[in-house]
């Protein structure tokens, strides 16, 4: 063992009783190996927001930090690495509020717009989720909440995630569009943000077509961030946590390729297990988490010193955040 790891894990020991480590399923293995508790966004959600610790180290993406914090804002949230994962990135409040215009110009009103939010996006825009009254899903709940939000009887906005959003459509036969791709709106059930996974992006259909020439009976395995051609010729489809109680059902002798986060396929298992991908579908973000990183926090907790790894947030983004993400919980 080395040192590095020894302080971390004598930091871990003395902190124990105040201080919770959670990480993701995309985090590095020797992170992912000191997490007190591992899961899917969902699962660390719930874990921490029901934690008696009153410390959070999260291992995981900015937006994950921060909804922790939302749920619980009495606790202190710490991330080793503020990372930020490129999906969320790619709406915040200002695109939103355009977004809302973009739908107001073709007739729809405010009043009858329901924004869905993929909890992959930033505590500012889970507010303006909140202030209309929307709700917040997970990949693992993202079904469910969409059937909740379809008894409303308004036009479903969805973000950030596109292909998550038409997923869900086909799944529950209702049609969708993108914004801006000069569908008009007000014709489909479903308006889906023009967001998406860079990893989940990497898979396509000629991937699965090239495994299943080579390995007939392969049985192909994606999460639902992955394009809809790769979900509609998969066999099973779901969250990280989903995939993983599946795939302990199979036969050891079975081969599959799974089509998502490379760290996570490489530790589910070990025999005729494949990744749906020419490149390795590695999350840059979420590697950016280092053992380094976990000392420092660690350490930074212990000595009570002030970091600019712990997650604040405004009251008013708290307060409509919440109002979003305790629906889904």
């Amino acid at each position: 063992m080395n040192q590095l790891l020894e302080k971390i894990l004598a930091l871990k020991e003395k902190l124990k009783e105040s201080t919770l480590i959670v990480a993701h399923f995309y985090q590095k293995d020797e992170v992912y190996a000191l997490a007190d508790f591992t899961g899917d966004s969902l699962e660390l959600a719930k874990k921490s927001y029901n934690s008696p610790h009153k410390n959070i180290v999260f291992c995981g993406v900015g937006f994950m930090g921060q909804s922790v914090k939302i749920l619980s804002p009495e606790k202190r949230v710490y991330m080793p690495k503020v990372a930020c994962c490129a999906m969320a990135r790619m709406i915040d409040d200002i695109s939103f509020d355009k977004s809302i215009k973009y739908l107001n110009d073709y007739g729809i009103k405010n009043e009858d717009i329901l924004p869905v939010a993929y909890i992959n996006c930033s505590a500012e825009v889970k507010a303006k989720v909140g202030q209309m009254d929307g709700f917040i899903c997970t990949s693992a709940n993202a079904g469910e909440i969409m059937n909740e939000a379809i008894k409303k009887n308004k036009k479903i906005f969805f973000i950030p995630d596109k292909c998550l959003g038409q997923n869900i459509a086909n799944k529950m036969g209702k049609t969708s569009c993108i914004i801006n791709d000069g569908v008009n709106p007000k014709d489909v059930d479903i308006i889906c943000y023009d967001g998406f996974c860079s990893v989940h992006q990497l898979f396509s259909l000629d991937d699965i077509e090239f495994y299943k020439e080579k390995y007939p009976d392969i049985l192909i395995i994606s999460h639902p961030e992955c394009d809809p051609k790769v979900v509609n010729n998969s066999d099973f489809v779901g969250s990280t946590s989903q995939m993983i109680k599946y795939i302990k059902t199979i036969d050891k002798n079975q081969k599959i390729a799974v089509a998502t986060e490379f760290n996570l396929v490489n530790r589910m298992r070990k025999e005729n297990t494949y990744v749906l991908s020419s490149s390795k579908p590695e999350c840059p973000t979420m590697n950016e988490t280092t053992l380094q990183d976990v000392y420092d926090i660690l350490n930074t907790i212990d000595k009570k010193e002030d970091s600019i790894r712990e997650i604040f947030l405004d009251e008013d983004i708290i307060k409509y955040a919440n109002k979003a993400l305790s629906k889904m919980l």
